[in-house]
């Protein structure tokens, strides 16, 4: 596609078609005119497709340029070139369907991506005017959807494939050298119209830079390339070439290149790696991921540590979302700057963090007698969705559970003593005094012993040995831990006194309760 620019200003045509390297983004650049009676007398012989021209000249303006190279070219896109006080042209410029307008202050980046969107206009047009040229393309794009993105590579006819993806079939003597990578890109804003002429003018340079075929998939690029013997290494190669589109289109690029293949049938496994790799963008700060250092990645952590656990479930409890968040990020950002980590480890450890929470849930809905007729815990598999952050993934999950509690189940007249009986279940191992769980719930000592007694129907200091003989019961019927680590792990300094209390609540010792619970438990049926 040629673009031919006019200016009677040299400073002005000169600096237009030096600024932008025109080649790389697939726009032939003709010798610019400098005038509009010049590109006139030119132009039935180098047919542009696109026309940037000055409005104001010497001799015919723009405007007269632009209506008489129409006539002569009907398919002709043209763009004009304008100052702010040019408005009563500018108004002409609409009434005779000039395709786009610039002020001359624009910036090279402005000037291209206008460039770019009437290349798209007449590719359109192409399109409509065209059939068989575009059906050839969608044949094409099919080929190369089968062959490389689907890995249909039985019963493709040979012919078909030599015709529409002859570099893929191509016959090669020595060794040949295959590889796919997957390239998206951002910068040109967020609206789909915005986004996808970035990736059609980042599909350009590609073909330009790389020897490759192409195809746009979705909101990204998939191309197939040959690499060539005796370049750098493939790496600096596609790091160099990444550089260079960016810098041109004033974007930013992500890579993800799959494993090297020996033949165009292997592409689909190129493919597939590439997807793969594909998986991690965003996640380790890089613009440029490979199969082949992916893949030696042995896994991360994949489990919430008990601290952690307890760290979450005094967060959950206090409602602050701010703590919540601060402390997802350290969570998260731990395993990111693991080098072993792989996605399948990371969602391990997020769905980890999700499960803490809902054991955290259920356990505080059963501790204060909600457990039944309330809204119920949410049970969705938590996964990790391509394209979005972990961290804002798993924080709208636990946010999620921690308002579930606090505004749906810890609400009425009874909340102080809920919050009570929940920070006690949360904290059994710590100090659950009276004084540490007004201060907690915001009541005086006092008045929290009465609410809770009126409430619960036990006293504070009952309910508290009660709940922490239930959690000693748990832990010696599943548990080879020593008496003393039981007494440590619900509350009790000194074992003498906790062996005690426990014989007085549960009539037997803890090792005859321990002994007892084995023993029920090898009588039991298999």
């Amino acid at each position: 596609m040629k673009i031919m620019i006019v200016d009677d200003e040299v400073i002005i045509r000169t600096g237009l078609a030096k600024v932008i390297k025109w080649n790389e983004i697939g726009i032939e650049l003709l010798e610019p005119a400098a005038s509009a009676e010049e590109a006139l007398m030119r132009m039935k012989q180098e047919r542009p497709h696109i026309l940037l021209t000055d409005i104001r000249m010497k001799g015919k303006t723009g405007l007269e340029l632009a209506e008489e190279a129409k006539r002569m070219l009907p398919e002709l896109e043209v763009i004009v070139l304008s100052g702010y006080d040019d408005f009563a042209y500018m108004q002409q410029a609409i009434r005779q369907e000039v395709g786009d307008y610039l002020l001359k202050s624009s910036r090279p980046d402005e000037i291209m991506k206008t460039v770019l969107k009437a290349r798209q206009r007449i590719e359109e047009k192409w399109r409509h005017s065209n059939q068989d040229h575009y059906k050839n393309k969608e044949v094409r794009n099919r080929l190369f959807e089968r062959w490389v993105i689907e890995g249909e590579t039985d019963g493709t006819d040979p012919l078909l494939l030599a015709q529409y993806l002859p570099r893929l079939n191509r016959e090669s003597s020595g060794n040949r050298r295959l590889q796919t990578l997957i390239v998206s890109a951002e910068g040109w804003g967020d609206s789909p119209s915005a986004e996808a002429l970035l990736l059609f003018a980042v599909n350009n340079m590609l073909g330009e830079l790389l020897p490759c075929d192409t195809l746009i998939q979705k909101n990204r690029i998939v191309a197939a390339v040959e690499l060539e013997s005796g370049i750098r290494g493939d790496a600096a190669e596609h790091q160099a070439i990444l550089a260079k589109i960016e810098r041109q289109l004033k974007c930013s690029l992500f890579i993800a290149c799959g494993d090297t293949v020996s033949s165009s049938a292997e592409l689909h496994h190129s493919f597939t790696t590439a997807d793969y790799v594909y998986g991690y963008k965003g996640l380790l700060g890089k613009s440029m991921l490979e199969y082949a250092r992916i893949v030696k990645r042995q896994g991360g952590k994949t489990v919430c540590t008990q601290e952690e656990e307890q760290q979450l479930s005094s967060i959950l409890l206090e409602d602050d979302p701010v703590l919540l968040k601060a402390w997802v990020k350290r969570y998260v950002q731990e395993q990111l700057e693991d080098p072993d980590m792989t996605l399948e480890s990371l969602e391990s450890l997020i769905r980890s963090a999700a499960l803490s929470a809902h054991r955290w849930l259920e356990r505080v809905l059963t501790a204060t007698g909600r457990a039944e007729g309330t809204a119920a815990s949410p049970k969705e598999s938590l996964l990790l969705k391509r394209g979005y952050s972990p961290v804002d993934v798993l924080y709208q999950h636990l946010n999620g559970i921690m308002k579930l509690y606090h505004e749906q189940l810890g609400q009425g007249q009874a909340t102080h003593a809920q919050k009570a009986m929940a920070y006690i279940e949360e904290h059994m191992g710590k100090d659950v005094g009276l004084q540490q769980v007004a201060r907690f719930v915001h009541l005086h000592p006092n008045h929290l012993s009465e609410v809770f007694k009126k409430e619960v129907g036990m006293t504070f200091g009952d309910y508290v040995t009660r709940q922490k003989m239930r959690r000693a019961m748990e832990i010696l019927s599943v548990s080879p831990a020593k008496v003393s680590e039981v007494a440590a792990r619900v509350g009790f300094e000194d074992v003498k006194y906790f062996s005690q209390v426990f014989k007085k609540f549960t009539g037997k010792t803890p090792s005859e309760y321990r002994e007892e619970a084995a023993q029920a438990v090898a009588s039991r049926p298999l």
